[in-house]
Formats: C-alpha cells, structure tokens, sequence
C-alpha cells in the first residue's frame, strides 16, 4: 500500500509562485515513476507534469512547461512541484499520482495510487 499527502496549496497571486510537495509513506516509490495532475471546477483532470523513477526524465503540459517544475528526493520519499508564474488558468485542485510504470506516464489510468489533493487558487 501507499499513501500520497500533497501539501503547499493556497492563495496566490497572478505572477506569484507555490511549491507543492507530495509525502510518500508505506511501499517505496524510488522504482516508479511519479506525476502531478490537476482538476479545476467543471472540468476533467488533467496532466500537469510527470518525472521518471530515477528523476532523469520529466514532462510537463504544454500550458505549464517553462513555468512548472518537477523533481523528486527518492530518499525522502518527496516528489514536488515548483509552480512560477501562475496564471488564474491555474487554478484547480492538484493531485500527486504513483505510476504503474517506472518510465513517464501521461494518462491518468497509467496511476495506481493517488492522494487527496491541495487546492491551488490564483487571484488575478
């Protein structure tokens, strides 16, 4: 079993940065690749970013790359996501997701454990 805690969430400003970290507990994680993806009001998840077992490999959505980064410490069990230079577009619910699969996923079926979620609102 695993468990995934997202925290970091909050209020923030158009233009203003939030880091967003996700606490693994239980199975280890270093063996799979993990991702971050996010549900605003109204709309289905989407892919938000997604890093390899190692760290070696990241991706991200078109709409955040340049802006959002994704990393991970296997040895913490953290994976993280530095959001800059949010945009009211931003705004949903983000979730931090372990893969299946040790390689990069992007479809939210790829992921077999899931956590709670923490809400991201940008004012503009």
């Amino acid at each position: 079993q695993v468990q995934l805690v997202e925290s970091g969430g909050g209020l923030v400003q158009a233009g203003g940065s939030l880091r967003l970290s996700c606490a693994a507990s239980g199975r280890t994680l270093s063996s799979f690749a993990m991702g971050w993806f996010r549900q605003a009001p109204g709309k289905e998840r989407e892919f938000v970013a997604t890093i390899s077992w190692n760290g070696g490999n990241t991706d991200y959505a078109d709409s955040v790359k340049g802006r959002f980064t994704i990393s991970r410490d296997n040895a913490k069990k953290m994976v993280y996501l530095q959001m800059n230079s949010l945009k009211p577009e931003d705004t949903a619910v983000y979730y931090c997701a372990k893969s299946k699969y040790s390689s990069r996923q992007y479809s939210s079926g790829e992921y077999d454990y899931w956590g709670q979620g923490t809400q991201v609102t940008v004012s503009s």
